[in-house]
């Protein structure tokens, strides 16, 4: 059955264009939203999504060039060639990407969730957009406090995956009942249309990926790594976009990783868990438009 996005008219409103192009030997795949001289707007998407999981949001936001590419390994995007999939190597391919894409001026930066983690290694190490926004951010350990236990279980599921004939390790990683599992325990919204959309989403693209090894690295760069390690080295204005019933990251801990940042700002976003752009996009992006346009230049 045909699951039609709540969105879809909104983003409909909005020109899009594919593009493809080459970051240090790797063939990325990007998508441009909006009008060619508007502000610019960089999306980072999360651990095995692609730039389709971001659309909610920007759907939202119109008046922007939005530029959203596929992270290597996921969606359309290659994976890297030479070396493995780990913060360093996604922070490095953020800066080549906006060099090759040609932006030359002022732009924002968003990241969410593990892209929350990719878009704080960049800007901690020298790539300096006008304003961060990081959406569910990963702003604690993940293998600590009170919702480890849930992580411990993804690592014994990723091993499983890593330890099995290819064949089979690729036929666990995208198990549908499994993908299923995750989509229903991160979905916090009581509607039955818009939970249906959110499993329908991870059903077309939480598996789209290429190779196995990319997507075993990345999972453990996600778990192994936080935006907690970055912070005090960020020193352009922030917006972390958090979740009041995240159950990556809990809200205590959100309260404690804006504190780290020389200029931050939290706002939480009530009755959401970790899915906050195919929840409540609307309401993430009224918070992301007011922080943009404070910063805006006369």
């Amino acid at each position: 059955m045909m699951i039609t996005s709540p969105y879809a008219e909104q983003l409909a409103r909005i020109p899009v264009r594919a593009h493809r192009v080459d970051v240090a030997g790797t063939q990325t795949a990007w998508w441009e939203y909006g009008e060619a001289d508007a502000p610019v707007l960089v999306l980072v998407h999360g651990f095995r999504g692609d730039h389709h999981g971001l659309e909610p949001v920007v759907a939202q936001l119109p008046g922007f060039r939005i530029v959203s590419p596929d992270l290597p390994g996921f969606g359309e995007s290659a994976t890297f060639a030479d070396r493995p999939h780990d913060i360093a190597a996604y922070a490095e391919w953020l800066g080549g990407f906006i060099d090759a894409v040609g932006i030359t001026g002022p732009y924002s930066l968003l990241g969410h969730s593990f892209g929350s983690i990719v878009s704080a290694a960049a800007v901690a190490g020298g790539l300096a957009p006008e304003r961060l926004v990081l959406v569910n951010p990963i702003g604690a350990p993940a293998l600590e406090g009170p919702r480890g236990i849930m992580t411990r279980l993804a690592v014994l599921y990723y091993r499983a995956a890593a330890a099995l004939p290819e064949r089979a390790g690729f036929a666990l990683l995208r198990n549908g009942a499994i993908v299923r599992v995750m989509s229903v325990t991160m979905a916090k919204t009581r509607s039955k249309s818009l939970r249906r959309f959110i499993h329908d989403q991870h059903d077309r693209y939480f598996s789209a990926f290429g190779d196995r090894d990319a997507v075993l690295e990345a999972f453990r760069a996600s778990v192994s790594n936080d935006v907690s390690q970055y912070a005090a080295d960020i020193a352009v204005p922030t917006l972390l976009v958090a979740a009041e019933r995240d159950d990556v990251t809990p809200l205590a801990a959100q309260h404690r990783l804006v504190t780290l940042f020389p200029d931050a700002t939290l706002e939480v976003i009530p009755e959401v868990g970790h899915l906050i752009h195919y929840e409540t996009p609307g309401d993430a992006a009224a918070r992301i438009l007011r922080f943009l346009r404070a910063g805006a230049r006369a």
